[in-house]
């Protein structure tokens, strides 16, 4: 179990979904959660520290450290910035100008205003889709707004106005559909730390069912639990209109449900173990392609206004 729970943390730790300086859990209070030996806690603590994700603070506990994953995003928008700052010197000798001509010029110039973005989280259910929202927030510019709205909302007509919208991956064609005239995003999403931690707690001897409440996204279910908890040997995947679900949910040890499917915890038997199986935006995947998408979408908006000031 200790490589399980190493592992977790590790990946949390990397992509940023568990941020620096976040304190980490009692060894105690942790090995209590996931029902493991503080021992073993606390070896998991220690392999930690010894390569540098963690430090431990006296009086105070452990933390994770002081140190920012590498963003995919930031190295873009330099080269970026690289490559137009080329292109202005270009168009500067072009013209005649020497360097320092130049560089008076853009000292002297006025910052052109951000444009701010109206972004539109959408999603099935509106309090997970607000859940991903919370998470995406923070790596906004703080000028930009994000709204949620599930489909339910859009088809009943209550659309918001604007720029782009993010959605998880299996709902661009809807997207697309309800947003024809905008730049949709397809999200990346992965377990949230809370799951992560969870599936990691697993034995792996037990019995797991995995239900999901929408026949398509079973497979992306079964694959986060392949993905998060390749310990486990004996896991049956169904959609929760599956005739034999009730036998099934009898005799396993573990129900793992999609968000919709709550209602199954009710069934279950006091010594059965239900997990709700959430999602979070994959940090990477928001670094590395939502913020340049972002990008893109404000620098399109900046020279439309742009081109209808000077018409």
């Amino acid at each position: 179990m200790s490589v399980q729970l190493r592992g977790a943390l590790e990946y949390g730790i990397a992509t940023g979904d568990i941020a620096a300086n976040t304190r980490l859990p009692s060894v105690r209070r942790l090995a209590a959660a996931l029902k493991l030996s503080p021992v073993t806690v606390s070896n998991v603590y220690a392999g930690l520290q010894e390569n540098g994700y963690v430090e431990g603070r006296i009086g105070s506990g452990t933390f994770v450290a002081d140190r920012a994953p590498p963003s995919a995003s930031r190295v873009q928008r330099l080269s970026n910035f690289e490559r137009q700052i080329a292109e202005l010197i270009q168009t500067g000798r072009e013209l005649g100008f020497s360097r320092k001509d130049i560089a008076f010029r853009v000292s002297m110039a006025t910052p052109a205003p951000m444009v701010s973005m109206n972004i539109l989280m959408l999603g099935t259910f509106r309090d997970a889709t607000t859940a991903y929202a919370d998470d995406l927030r923070p790596y906004l510019c703080a000028t930009d707004s994000l709204s949620v709205a599930s489909i339910a909302d859009i088809t009943s007509g209550d659309a918001p106005s604007v720029d782009i919208v993010v959605c998880p991956h299996t709902l661009t064609a809807e997207a697309q559909r309800l947003f024809p005239e905008l730049p949709v995003f397809g999200l990346t999403l992965i377990p949230n730390e809370q799951t992560r931690i969870a599936l990691a707690g697993i034995p792996p001897e037990a019995r797991v069912a995995l239900v999901s409440y929408f026949d398509d996204f079973l497979p992306t279910l079964k694959g986060g639990v392949d993905r998060f908890a390749p310990h486990l040997g004996r896991v049956t995947a169904m959609p929760r209109g599956f005739d034999g679900l009730e036998k099934i949910l009898n005799d396993v040890d573990v129900l793992i449900f999609s968000t919709g499917a709550e209602y199954l915890r009710d069934t279950l038997r006091p010594d059965q173990i239900a997990i709700e199986y959430r999602h979070t935006p994959d940090s990477h995947a928001v670094r590395s392609t939502l913020l340049p998408a972002i990008e893109t979408a404000r620098t399109d908006i900046s020279r439309k206004d742009t081109q209808d000031e000077n018409q």
